[in-house]
């Protein structure tokens, strides 16, 4: 069953105390450079350093005691793995995790600190898939999707709630979409809290699957997905599309390039650390800055886990645009 305002609000009191009630930031800066008045919902500095901390919190915390003391299992390129990791442990409870052998380095050591055991292979959504299979069946513990999930959904759409709550009169929030957790729980408090408020997906023309799903009305795999925006290459979860196709606006593409621009600004003028797909908000906005031309406008950045030895704008990452 899909959920509503009802289970963001009760995600929200279950996970109070085990994650952040982030700050929202804002920078005369870029204020400036869009034309709008950004207000950024910083989830770079949650648990974990990504607002998956909040799903992964309210799935693990809503099992039962007889679910949860089989353990939980995933298969992710990072940021949920950490979560789920981490909230596993808040638990005391084992996790098991898949991981892509493209899975950026600082993210597996994470998951290996939160305790969780990692379960290595191929860079395929098949050969992530399988592994899942083979662990679910050794161990029988109890699979937490990244995102095709109510109580995921839920969960992430607890910092939309606490945007909203912080700045009132929002007219947009922009935030990444991969496989559409974020965006749907999003999406889910705005129409619940702000009728009025327009939501926009941001992702990469490389990994546009939700750009093209939207326009075709159905649901379209992601086609070899290419982006530096690791964390957004996963195609739009079932239970997600359907929220998205109801209740977003838009979804606004844009280009690797945009995305270092954008984030190199945050890392400048705000003095903060984020990873590429944190940023596809702010690269959206700057693209759009017409349309959101004197509005107060609301911006998710996502997460900051980056790998400070392949900083984009470095010269030996430079062969990843």
């Amino acid at each position: 069953m899909e959920p509503g305002l009802d289970d963001i609000r009760a995600a929200a009191e279950r996970i109070r105390g085990h994650v952040h009630r982030t700050p929202v930031l804002t920078c005369a800066t870029l204020d400036e450079v869009s034309g709008a008045r950004l207000y950024f919902k910083c989830e770079n500095l949650q648990r974990v350093g990504a607002f998956k901390m909040r799903g992964a919190t309210n799935a693990v915390l809503s099992l039962g005691i007889e679910e949860a003391a089989r353990g939980v299992a995933t298969h992710s390129s990072g940021n949920h793995a950490q979560a789920l990791a981490r909230a596993a442990r808040a638990r005391g409870i084992p996790a098991f995790i898949v991981m892509p052998t493209s899975a950026p380095a600082v993210k597996r050591r994470a998951v290996a600190g939160y305790g969780a055991e990692i379960i290595p292979c191929e860079p395929t959504l098949a050969a992530r898939e399988a592994a899942l299979r083979e662990v679910v069946a050794r161990t029988g513990a109890v699979f937490v999707p990244p995102y095709d999930d109510e109580r995921i959904i839920a969960g992430q759409g607890t910092a939309a709630l606490e945007l909203i709550e912080d700045v009132p009169d929002l007219a947009w929030i922009l935030c990444p979409v991969g496989g559409g957790g974020l965006l749907a729980g999003t999406a889910l408090a705005a129409a619940g809290l702000a009728p009025g408020l327009r939501v926009v997906g941001a992702e990469p023309c490389g990994a546009d699957d939700a750009a093209r799903s939207l326009a075709a009305g159905r649901r379209l795999p992601a086609e070899n997905p290419r982006s530096i925006c690791d964390g957004l290459l996963t195609s739009l979860g079932e239970r997600n599309f359907p929220i998205i196709r109801r209740l977003v606006h838009a979804i606004w593409t844009v280009s690797d390039a945009e995305v270092v621009s954008a984030m190199r600004m945050v890392f400048e003028r705000m003095k903060l650390v984020v990873e590429p797909s944190a940023v596809a908000g702010l690269a959206a906005a700057l693209g759009h800055a017409e349309e959101l031309a004197d509005s107060r406008v609301g911006i998710i950045l996502s997460g900051g886990n980056v790998d400070l030895d392949r900083l984009p704008w470095l010269k030996s990452a430079a062969g990843q645009l």
